[in-house]
């Protein structure tokens, strides 16, 4: 596992009226600070990659649909320095990916439905000073290949 980088596994409470899954709680050691929350998508065999942050985490997870979460590290003082990660997400492999600043992270949607994410960054988005620093999905020297 990439250094920094934590999994939670998310349970899924069902009853006769439908599910609830708690994702993140301020009261737990995996919290760390309160940015943004934000929804976004990808339709079937779409890749959103490679970005990293130097300001902030990123908490991701899949609640409709399937993605394919890698996270790749470049930082060269990090004891998993070149280490790829990946994760398939969704309701029936519910979980919480914490990803650490500084690591490259994007997603497919590898399901035959449009794939909904929520992420919980530690910081809000600002437009006049983004803090995404960003990589083709394709041309890269990330070891990582989206085809498969």
């Amino acid at each position: 596992m990439i250094k920094d980088v934590q999994v939670k596994k998310l349970k899924l409470i069902p009853d006769e009226r439908g599910r609830l899954m708690e994702i993140l709680r301020s009261d737990e050691e995996f919290f760390q600070k309160f940015g943004q929350v934000y929804m976004t998508t990808a339709y079937p065999g779409v890749v959103k990659a490679w970005h990293y942050h130097k300001k902030q985490d990123d908490y991701f997870t899949c609640i409709s649909g399937a993605m394919r979460l890698a996270l790749y590290d470049a930082r060269e003082d990090s004891p998993t320095y070149k280490e790829v990660n990946d994760f398939i997400v969704s309701l029936d492999a519910p979980m919480l990916i914490k990803i650490p600043r500084l690591v490259y992270h994007g997603f497919k949607c590898v399901g035959d439905k449009e794939a909904i994410v929520i992420n919980t960054p530690t910081m809000p988005y600002n437009s006049k000073d983004s803090d995404e620093y960003r990589l083709d999905a394709f041309k890269n020297d990330i070891p990582y290949d989206w085809r498969k």
